[in-house]
């Protein structure tokens, strides 16, 4: 969890900006374009909208920041079952009819996919951020979340489409889960490619196999698809600042998909009545 200082809170009020992934619920707290806190919650599990309303407002008070000025409620999800409680939770605890990412709504991209609605939430709300970020660029997203999935964003604003492949995390429980004696590691840089025990193997080949993977992607994409122009590549998710040093990316952009769903919801205030 991150927290900056809130603005005098008697002139602010806030919006609430949510990212479900299949693992983790990431969300933050906007004043005005500024996210002042970040945090997660396990997803797995699931939870009622009760469960999700007590744990914001417990959130936001932890953090200095008055519910009651919570406005608005934005909602990214890849996991449709827990778009319901989200929704009641947001009804309930903050007095609004919050703001879904999905098909239809209003993006500032044009989604040249051969199926459109196909296209994760997340990955709509990456590139909705990015493209505000770097107007008239053509630009990579590489999300390490439980996926790792790369976008591929023309500098007029279309989402062309891009790659999907195993997390990290997944591909370390999957060693786990069908090896007999490898064991669950931790998910961390590694020291050296060479491993000089069983632990530090998987976590070399964890860590070089994903750099190894995003460099040859990325390079297929800026030659087939931007024909070699000037492309610019951005890391975001969870396992994106274990990359800084390896020479992939031009920034890391943690808060990438919160400020997408941002945007987003300012895109489309009228339609949804806030």
């Amino acid at each position: 969890m991150i927290s900056k200082s809130p603005q005098s809170q008697s002139q602010t009020n806030y919006s609430l900006c949510l990212d479900v992934g299949n693992t983790n619920l990431y969300g933050g707290v906007f004043a005005g374009e500024e996210l002042i806190t970040s945090f997660r919650r396990d997803t797995t599990t699931g939870s009622a909208a009760d469960e999700f309303g007590v744990f914001f407002r417990t959130v936001l008070r932890e953090n200095g920041i008055d519910p009651s000025l919570v406005t608005k409620v934005g909602i990214s999800s890849v996991v449709p079952s827990q778009v319901h409680s989200l929704r009641g939770a947001a009804v309930k605890y903050f007095n609004c009819e919050p703001f879904i990412l999905r098909a239809g709504v209003k993006t500032g991209l044009k989604i040249l996919m051969k199926n459109p609605p196909d296209v994760g939430a997340d990955r709509i709300a990456n590139s909705i951020s990015a493209v505000k970020r770097y107007p008239q660029q053509n630009i990579i997203i590489v999300d390490f979340g439980t996926a790792t999935t790369y976008c591929a964003i023309s500098k007029n604003a279309e989402y062309l489409g891009g790659a999907i492949i195993p997390g990290i995390k997944i591909s370390m429980e999957s060693l786990e889960s069908r090896t007999a004696r490898l064991p669950r590691v931790e998910i961390v840089k590694p020291e050296n490619a060479l491993g000089r025990s069983t632990v530090e193997s998987i976590q070399a080949g964890l860590y070089y196999s994903a750099v190894g993977c995003t460099r040859e992607i990325c390079q297929n994409l800026i030659r087939e698809t931007f024909k070699n122009e000037k492309t610019i590549i951005i890391g975001t998710g969870g396992f994106s600042r274990m990359f800084e040093d390896a020479g992939l990316f031009d920034t890391i952009l943690a808060d990438l998909v919160l400020d997408g769903v941002r945007i987003a919801m300012e895109l489309n205030t009228q339609s949804f009545g806030n």
